[in-house]
């Protein structure tokens, strides 16, 4: 019996607890699996000393996977195998240049799509009609995996958590709006602050929110947000897609100027308003709780903690010849050469 070979292909470091679940699934079948990074984003020292990783892409050809998985937007279609699209995060409304819903953006570099619940489904169900050069295949997120599986966090004292996370676009982000507002309620000691921004946050609002650290205030830099969402009770947010990953454990968030606030937030576009709204959520009402509820059913449905073994199931399916693209995919010579030259690989056959 032949030995499936997975590449988990990754440029940024929250790509590692994306893809770890996955890594699991695929050991727990008794497969290969190993890890190339792409570009210089990432911290090579979060890597585990058991974990394999191909260090060129002579490498990778030679390794030669049956499937390459990405928590990315595109992908180099040169690699051997097909190339999945995991996700590096929902939809959270964000809009390219154009104005189109850039989650939803066909870039024509992958086989196989990922999906993560109905309503995502959906929309590319309708664009793989459209392009019939991938396929997709409802899975869950794999990222999620273990905050399903996880046991319930125990906070150590009785006072609420408040986890604030940001996008780092500076027409998005909330960071610096709330600055002022949030150490001043830090001081207080009503509530417990988690921080935890995007990693290519601007530095200079990093060391602000790092200076006004006290014993209600932490600033945490990790490549895993799970354990976070986990504490807190409550989460303040702007348009990042962390925010849904929250809310699917049926918890509130306080959005700040989103860019297309929903029922299922509280959305503000005051920073005096912050406290206020806060305990709001804190207080959990009925109608937002179940606007949530009801967008989990749509988002992501899935809360078994097993999507990345359907992410396999997936992949297995196309191995074998099912659910298979209509037609190839277009060449798109101008992005694969971009990619071939970010890489520094010519060769041709």
């Amino acid at each position: 019996m032949t030995v499936r070979k997975y590449l988990l292909n990754i440029s940024q470091n929250y790509s590692f607890a994306i893809l770890r679940p996955v890594q699991s699934a695929i050991l727990k079948r008794n497969a290969e699996v190993a890890w190339f990074i792409q570009g210089s984003n990432v911290n090579q020292a979060y890597f585990h000393s058991d974990e394999k990783v191909l260090h060129s892409v002579e490498e990778v050809m030679a390794y030669s996977p049956d499937a390459v998985l990405y928590p990315a937007n595109i992908a180099p279609t040169f690699f051997p195998g097909i190339n999945v699209a995991v996700f590096h995060g929902f939809d959270a409304g964000k809009l390219d240049k154009r104005g189109n819903n850039d989650h939803y953006k066909v870039r024509n570099c992958f086989d196989l799509y990922c999906t993560q619940g109905p309503e995502s489904t959906v929309q590319f169900s309708k664009l793989a009609e459209s392009h019939q050069t991938f396929s997709v295949k409802e899975t869950g997120w794999c990222a999620l995996d273990p905050l399903f599986q996880a046991k319930p966090f125990v906070t150590e004292n009785n006072i609420p958590t408040i986890l604030m996370c940001s996008t780092f676009s500076k027409h998005l982000t909330c960071a610096p709006h709330l600055f002022e507002t949030v150490k001043r309620l830090s001081k207080t000691g009503k509530w417990r602050w988690l921080i935890q921004f995007h990693p290519k946050m601007n530095k200079t609002i990093v060391e602000q929110y790092k200076a006004i650290q006290n014993d209600y205030l932490t600033f945490v830099e990790t490549d895993d947000v799970i354990p976070l969402l986990q504490q807190a009770d409550v989460m303040v947010c702007d348009t990042s897609s962390v925010l849904i990953m929250f809310l699917l454990q049926h918890k509130p968030v306080v959005t700040f100027n989103n860019i297309a606030p929903k029922d299922y937030m509280l959305d503000i576009g005051d920073p005096n308003l912050l406290e206020a709204t806060i305990t709001q959520a804190l207080s959990r009402p009925k109608e937002l709780m179940d606007n949530i509820q009801r967008f989990i059913n749509d988002t992501h449905p899935y809360q078994d903690g097993k999507s990345s073994q359907r992410v396999l199931d997936a992949v297995d399916e196309m191995l074998a010849g099912k659910n298979i693209p209509a037609r190839k995919k277009p060449l798109n010579l101008l992005r694969q050469f971009k990619m071939r030259k970010q890489l520094n690989y010519w060769k041709f056959w």
